[in-house]
């Protein structure tokens, strides 16, 4: 969703917003992915906490994006809703691995 939504920002935002946001929705399931291949749950953790920062860069940078009107609102309560899915999913393997 991010890639495609990104490819309808203006051109001379390629190596600004576009990049940025599809830099930060790639870091999301990478991270989650490196933190589940160390060895400890300490490091998962650790690794799930690099998720979250991106999931919070990549909603910020939604909201930049529809506050400069560079993608339709339509579009970006979209991408925010799955962002909110995606956090909610984030908190609970986080509080499973807690217990």
């Amino acid at each position: 969703m991010i890639y495609r939504y990104a490819s309808q920002l203006p051109k001379e935002e390629t190596y600004g917003m576009r990049s940025q946001l599809t830099r930060a929705a790639v870091s999301i399931p990478a991270n989650i992915a490196e933190g589940q291949a160390r060895h400890s749950t300490g490091e998962f953790l650790q690794f799930l906490g690099i998720a979250r920062g991106s999931l919070a860069e990549l909603e910020t940078l939604l909201i930049l994006c529809g506050n400069l009107n560079l993608l339709p609102q339509e579009n970006v309560n979209d991408a925010l809703s799955a962002c909110d899915e995606i956090g909610k999913l984030l908190t609970g393997l986080v509080k499973s691995l807690r217990r």
